[in-house]
C-alpha cells in the first residue's frame, strides 16, 4: 500500500511520464515492454482509484496475509497481477484497443476471491451496496457484475483484468490444495 501511494505521488510529480513507460500497453501498440506485466499494478488513474484499491487491499489482504504468511500472500498478489495483465492484453488484442491499463485492481479481485474461498460464510458489509452478505455471495455478485460490465460496455474500466485477477487467485489456491494437474504432491 505504501509503495502504491509513493508511486502515485511520483505519477503526480512527473505528469504522466510513468504511465507512458510503466503502464500496461497493448502488445499491438508498439509501446509494450515485458516489465509492464507487473509495473502497471503500482500505478493508478486518480486519487479515488488509489483509495478504493488500497482500502480493498487492507480490508481483505490484511487477514489473508496473517493467515498465509508474507511469502504466500506475495505469491497470491503476483499471480493475480500477472493473470490480470495477461487477460487484459488478450482482451485489448481482440478488441484492437491501444489504451494503457493501470491499477492494483487485478490483485484486489484476486484477494477478494481468495477471501470468499477461505471464509465463505463470513458476513461482511460492503460499501456498495451497504447490505450485509456472506463473503461468497459478495464475491459472486462482484464477479458477475464484472463479467456483465465487461461484455456490455466500454467505460474505461478493465473489467476483464479484474476477472483475470480472480482467475489467478483460483488457480493458485487450487494449486496449493493439490487440485490441478500441476499441484503439489500429496504424501501417502
Amino acid at each position: 500500500m505504501l509503495i502504491c501511494t509513493a508511486v502515485f505521488c511520483l505519477q503526480w510529480l512527473t505528469g504522466g511520464w510513468l504511465e507512458a513507460f510503466f503502464g500496461l500497453w497493448p502488445v499491438q501498440s508498439g509501446r509494450f515492454w515485458p516489465w509492464q506485466l507487473g509495473t502497471y499494478a503500482f500505478l493508478h488513474g486518480g486519487v479515488t482509484h488509489l483509495f478504493f484499491n488500497m482500502l480493498g487491499l487492507w480490508m481483505f489482504g490484511s487477514e489473508l496475509e496473517r493467515l498465509w504468511g508474507h511469502k504466500r500472500y506475495i505469491q497470491m498478489l503476483v499471480a493475480s497481477v500477472l493473470t490480470a495483465a495477461v487477460m487484459q492484453l488478450l482482451v485489448n488484442w481482440l478488441a484492437g484497443s491501444r489504451g494503457y491499463t493501470v491499477g492494483a485492481s487485478g490483485a484486489l479481485f484476486g484477494l477478494l476471491l481468495s477471501y470468499g474461498m477461505l471464509f465463505p460464510n463470513r458476513v461482511i458489509m460492503p460499501l456498495f451496496p451497504p447490505i450485509p452478505m456472506k463473503a461468497r455471495t459478495f464475491v459472486a455478485v462482484f464477479g458477475g457484475l464484472e463479467l456483465l460490465f465487461g461484455l456490455t460496455g466500454s467505460d474505461g474500466v478493465a473489467h476483464f483484468a479484474h476477472l483475470g485477477g480472480m482467475l489467478g487467485a483460483w488457480l493458485l489456491i487450487s494449486h496449493w490444495r493439490g487440485r490441478l494437474p500441476f499441484g503439489p504432491k500429496r504424501r501417502r
